[in-house]
């Protein structure tokens, strides 16, 4: 028997698939990004809520995958290997107080999550982009994978926290004992050069949608 369960893991799964949280997926479908969320999954009293035909049609047309393919995903083998939970929020929102610990890992509540394969790093997070700022690298809507256990080396992408809370994702140009060059990766705006004494914690981008 088809069990509720089974429909949304494999939802979560063929987001996954697409480098994608459960509301990016809704997203990328045309549908509300709170279609898919886990607190829209059953009502206030408890009962369960299913996906509708129409929402299930339309993500499987926004990722070109066949109604035999989210079948396969449905159960416990249908995960197509090692993957992990990886805690998902807002790009917008890393900056917010209690996301993360001082070693840059995700903390506190707040967090949605995807399933992703398995990189490695139990403290992976994935920040989903808004808006135009990164343009043409990373678009609205996007998914990020971030490692904070990954090595780190001149020209990687990455993202760093400012002790003062601001969030950048730009690209490693340079790194001294005093402090770290970065480039935009929007040549609209401008390169950053960061004391050393000012940063948080920095950590690579592992793994993009595009």
């Amino acid at each position: 028997m088809l069990k509720h369960a089974d429909i949304w893991r494999a939802i979560d799964r063929l987001a996954a698939q697409n480098g994608l949280s459960a509301s990016g997926l809704a997203r990328r479908a045309g549908l509300d990004p709170t279609t898919f969320n886990k607190s829209k999954r059953t009502t206030g009293d408890g009962k369960l809520r299913w996906p509708s035909t129409e929402s299930v049609s339309k993500v499987l047309e926004a990722t070109n995958a066949s109604l035999s393919e989210f079948v396969s995903l449905i159960g416990d083998s249908g995960t197509g290997g090692s993957v992990q939970r990886v805690p998902v929020i807002g790009y917008a929102q890393a900056g917010s107080a209690g996301y993360f610990d001082d070693a840059g890992y995700p903390a506190g509540s707040g967090w949605d999550e995807l399933l992703f394969p398995s990189i490695g790093d139990p403290h992976a997070y994935a920040l989903e982009i808004s808006g135009d700022s990164m343009d043409p690298v990373y678009r609205d809507g996007d998914t990020i994978i971030v490692s904070p256990a990954a090595q780190i080396r001149r020209g990687d992408r990455v993202v760093v926290r400012t002790k003062g809370g601001e969030v950048l994702a730009k690209q490693l140009a340079r790194e001294t004992a005093t402090k770290i060059e970065l480039l935009s990766i929007n040549r609209a705006h401008p390169d950053r050069s960061i004391p050393r004494t000012d940063v948080a914690w920095i950590a690579r981008i592992v793994w993009a949608s595009q």
